[in-house]
C-alpha cells in the first residue's frame, strides 16, 4: 500500500474515531451531568453507543478501500466488539484511576486516557485485525470460493 493511501486511511479512521468519540463523550456528559449516572457507568454506556457509530463509519467509509474484507460483516462486528470492550475497559479504568489517584476531574482524565488508548490500541487493532482486507486479488473466506479460486490458478 502506498504511503499516500496509508495516510488517507489513517486520516479517515481518525475522523471516524472522532465522530464515535464525540458521540461517546457527549453522551457521557449527558448521562452523568443531566441524568445523574456515575461517570464510570456513563462511560460504559456512552462507549457502547459511540462504538456503534464508529463501526458503521469504519466499515463503510474509513477502511473501505475497494478490496474485499478478510472477515464477514458478522465476524467484523464480533472482532470490533472485542476491541471496543477492551477500549471501554481501558478508558473506564484509566479515567477512574486518574480521578482516584490524582483527584483529576473525570472529564480531563477521560480526554487524556482516550488519546493514549485511541492511538496505541484502537487504531492498530482496527487496521490490522478488524477491518483487514486481502492483499492480493479479491478472495472469499468460505470453502466454495476458495475451491473456485484454486481451480482457476
Amino acid at each position: 500500500m502506498s504511503k499516500k493511501k496509508s495516510i488517507g486511511i489513517f486520516l479517515k479512521a481518525q475522523v471516524s474515531a472522532f465522530s464515535g468519540g464525540l458521540t461517546d463523550y457527549g453522551l457521557m456528559i449527558l448521562f452523568t451531568e443531566i441524568i445523574g449516572i456515575h461517570f464510570a457507568i456513563s462511560i460504559l454506556l456512552s462507549g457502547t453507543l459511540g462504538g456503534i457509530v464508529n463501526f458503521c463509519l469504519n466499515r463503510f467509509w474509513a477502511f473501505n478501500d475497494g478490496k474485499e474484507y478478510a472477515a464477514s460483516p458478522k465476524k467484523q462486528f464480533l472482532k470490533f466488539s472485542t476491541v471496543v470492550l477492551g477500549s471501554i475497559s481501558l478508558k473506564s479504568a484509566g479515567t477512574f484511576l486518574l480521578q482516584r489517584s490524582f483527584n483529576l476531574d473525570y472529564r480531563l482524565g477521560r480526554l487524556l486516557v482516550d488519546s493514549v488508548v485511541s492511538y496505541g490500541f484502537n487504531y492498530p487493532m482496527m487496521k490490522l485485525w478488524v477491518f483487514k482486507t486481502y492483499a492480493g486479488e479479491t478472495e472469499k473466506s468460505n470453502g466454495e470460493d476458495q475451491e473456485i479460486l484454486a481451480a482457476h490458478s
